[in-house]
């Protein structure tokens, strides 16, 4: 194969040639290989796969027999559950135990390099969200009865938090989970919406109230969904990320055995949120690549469309609006590497207070950073970039994807506030501890 010169925005900068002081040659090796497997195995079908609104099911099978399912999970891995599963390695690439973050955001970014969200989306956003509240708060018995099979890929799982009435606001969600009067099972009655990869799950790791209002009456529970008695789903139509299999799920007095517990009754919400920092930096992560797409497209684009007898790039216009999309872009990926590199080298108890504000926000600034990069597309692409096919569809397509960062994980305007507050309560918890200990020193 030829050398080319890669365009602008179209890659991180350690890609481009640039030193870096966090990717290893170890590291730089993971990204080799993954590329290579995930070029081979879903980016040259990615496109038709989401006008066809699915990828075939024997890709998540191909998915699971490379370990590469569980690289969608949180750093660091469950080493234990893993080998006692049989899994040692992702693509031979990397042991179980020397899996970091940094080994996280190579693997999200790559899944996305083809600037679609739906395809990988549908291989990795049940388990990457699913599976890690069974993981840290599971019992041993849950964990036996259900990772063998969803490590695998023998089933598959989402996490089902979203109502119709209830999305950002979590602690007011009203599925109900009723114990049965001999207290062997719960009875489950309520709906789910814009569940993703939830027509294709066997299960589901869902919010339920177990108790009374607010965040203190809720519980997490490990529910049947495909062919179950009393479940019913069905596909939405969503505008972007269309093959992930955005689902709406009605629960009918469905029974659920009481040892599907997740933990223990009443800590669903602590649960809950101590998945959101993956969740979102995973989108974060995701979005910027998407950023990337639109961007580099756009920039190819103007190298070689002429308009009032010159190329569009020799317009100043043109270069300022390519300018403005492309610094917010770098400062937004350097922000995510810095969050990586600080949860590998934060305790997991430590960066849930210190960078869940913060982490909410970056995913929330990586979608206005998508929309800023996929407008200037549309722009510089004109009436093409307003057309579903051609040489404008990508700017077409990544304006789509869009929203489907900005609203999923939190809504935009939610994580913005939510940084805030987290920031103003760690300043006043601190404030208190260091008056407390200049106190104890008088």
């Amino acid at each position: 194969m030829s050398a080319t010169v890669p365009i602008p925005f179209s890659e991180p900068p350690y890609l481009l040639g640039l030193p870096s002081p966090y990717y290893t040659p170890e590291l730089r090796a993971w990204q080799k290989a993954v590329r290579e497997f995930t070029t081979e195995h879903l980016h040259k079908y990615a496109w038709d796969w989401e006008k066809e609104e699915t990828v075939p099911e024997h890709v998540y099978g191909i998915f699971a027999k490379a370990n590469m399912l569980v690289a969608t999970l949180p750093a660091p891995l469950p080493v234990k559950e893993l080998k006692a599963c049989g899994i040692h390695d992702i693509l031979g690439v990397v042991k179980v135990e020397d899996f970091t973050y940094f080994h996280n955001l190579i693997f999200a970014d790559e899944m996305v390099r083809t600037g679609l969200a739906g395809p990988p989306g549908s291989l990795t956003t049940g388990i990457a969200f699913g599976v890690p509240p069974i993981i840290k708060f599971g019992n041993e018995q849950l964990k036996q009865r259900f990772l063998p099979d969803l490590f695998s890929g023998k089933q598959r799982i989402c996490i089902a938090i979203t109502e119709p009435d209830a999305g950002s606001d979590v602690a007011n969600i009203t599925t109900t989970a009723k114990k049965s009067s001999d207290g062997k099972k719960y009875i489950v009655n309520g709906a789910k919406k814009w569940i993703t990869n939830g027509i294709w799950s066997d299960w589901a790791a869902m919010a339920v109230r177990t108790g009374g209002p607010g965040a203190a009456g809720l519980s997490m529970l490990l529910v049947p969904l495909k062919g179950h008695k009393g479940v019913d789903m069905r596909r939405l139509k969503v505008s972007g990320q269309i093959s992930a299999g955005t689902t709406y799920i009605e629960l009918d007095d469905v029974e659920v055995p009481a040892e599907n517990l997740i933990g223990k009754e009443g800590m669903g919400m602590n649960y809950i949120m101590t998945n959101f920092n993956h969740e979102r930096l995973t989108i974060a992560i995701g979005a910027t690549r998407q950023a990337r797409v639109a961007l580099s497209a756009a920039f190819e684009y103007v190298m070689k469309r002429e308009a009032f007898g010159k190329k569009l790039m020799e317009q100043p216009v043109v270069r300022n609006r390519l300018a403005k999309a492309g610094v917010l872009l770098e400062s937004q990926w350097a922000w995510v590497e810095q969050f990586v590199y600080q949860m590998c080298n934060m305790k997991k108890q430590d960066a849930d207070i210190e960078l869940g504000g913060l982490t909410a926000a970056a995913k929330a600034q990586a979608g206005i950073v998508l929309k800023e990069c996929a407008d200037c597309a549309v722009l510089l692409f004109g009436g093409n970039g307003y057309t579903r096919s051609g040489q404008g569809e990508i700017a077409e397509r990544m304006w789509r994807e869009v929203n489907g960062n900005r609203v999923p994980g939190g809504s935009e305007d939610v994580m913005l506030d939510l940084m805030v507050r987290q920031l103003a309560k760690n300043y006043q918890r601190k404030t208190i501890e260091l008056e407390r200990a200049k106190g104890a020193r008088l």
